[in-house]
């Protein structure tokens, strides 16, 4: 059997070192809020993944449609070369995988797992002992391989239903969970007849009284994607997150791109409003630059937004996986849900 060496260990750095360097880039070319909101609606048609890979397969995908190697400038259903011959479709001769950083982890047997120095690790084969409780843990990251659905040929991809939405109205069932869960986090919901009791805003969340507020002379869409963005506030800007309490811009910047995450999945265009909000925010945290702002909040707000999609019982575009693809072989493993990962925190924080 091939046990890795140190060349092995030295070209699996290099690779990684050049994804970081390639990731770094694309990070800095988030610098407006167009670019913000084009990586954050890529980011919500690949749930699946992390912020930072759907960053490297939009950026390779892309290279990929300029030099005329795939026929759409953005993907629809990436996976692992395995994964594809799984749902009956193989890589394309000549296709070339996009490269993302993938977790390889390891399985810890233990009677007390919360006392580190109890667990040990289990072989490949190996079972725990009665009583024992096992736990995975990420060990380190290794350059991995996944391709669209472009790149492969086979048995055809079950196509999805993908929500339609009239001009003006929101979609289905949308306003209700969202209120939801509002409510489920201890907050009141007040809908108001314009933004003159809230400070000609279109929404507030006032954390010291626990209130939510709305205004009611925006049609349909414009509501729900403002409640969305309170429920950002509510998620992520309780007044423990000093960041927010420190720089309302990051708070703004943040819960506008929940909001955006929430409508891109059910496949409302905010572009109109968002960019120049999301644009004028972030250029506003002082020492600061827009770059430094994206790097800071990217993953948070992922995370906050896939923990909304997951408790709305609406229809919504794909994760980026293709149908079919076992969940539990998947490449990269699930972000904890922001119920348990996300730190609330900014006293009142005014919404878009």
């Amino acid at each position: 059997m091939h046990r890795p060496g140190r060349t092995d260990q030295s070209d699996r750095e290099a690779k990684l070192d050049a994804l970081h360097e390639r990731l770094t880039d694309a990070v800095a070319a988030l610098v407006s809020g167009d670019d913000w909101r084009r990586g954050l609606e890529f980011a919500a048609r690949f749930r699946s993944r992390s912020f930072n890979n759907t960053l490297l397969i939009s950026i390779q995908h892309y290279a990929a449609f300029e030099q005329g190697r795939v026929p759409e400038p953005s993907p629809t259903y990436v996976a692992g070369f395995k994964q594809w011959l799984g749902l009956g479709r193989h890589v394309i001769k000549g296709q070339t995988g996009y490269q993302i950083m993938a977790p390889v982890t390891a399985r810890f047997s233990s009677t007390t797992p919360e006392v580190a120095e109890s667990c040990r690790r289990l072989g490949r084969e190996e079972k725990p002992h009665p009583g024992e409780t096992v736990r995975s843990r990420m060990m380190r990251l290794r350059p991995a391989y996944v391709w669209d659905v472009s790149q492969t040929d086979g048995d055809p991809v079950p196509e999805q239903p993908r929500p339609r939405l009239l001009e003006g109205q929101a979609p289905a069932g949308l306003w209700d969970g969202l209120a939801a869960q509002v409510e489920a986090r201890g907050f009141t919901l007040r809908r108001v007849q314009d933004g003159s009791t809230i400070g000609d805003a279109n929404g507030l969340t006032d954390y010291s009284s626990h209130l939510v507020w709305v205004r009611t002379d925006m049609d349909a869409a414009a509501q729900a994607k403002t409640l969305a963005h309170e429920l950002g506030h509510v998620l992520l800007h309780g007044p423990d997150n000093v960041d927010a309490v420190l720089h309302r811009g990051i708070a703004e910047v943040e819960a506008e791109s929940v909001a955006l995450m929430t409508a891109a999945a059910h496949g409302v265009d905010t572009s109109s409003y968002t960019v120049p909000y999301v644009s004028s925010w972030a250029s506003t945290v002082p020492g600061r630059s827009p770059v430094e702002v994206v790097q800071a909040t990217a993953e948070r707000v992922r995370a906050a937004a896939i923990g909304v999609l997951d408790n709305l019982d609406t229809a919504q575009i794909g994760t980026g996986d293709p149908p079919g693809l076992d969940r539990a072989e998947h490449i990269e493993p699930k972000a904890a849900h922001p119920r348990h990962a996300v730190q609330p925190t900014a006293p009142a924080v005014i919404g878009p």
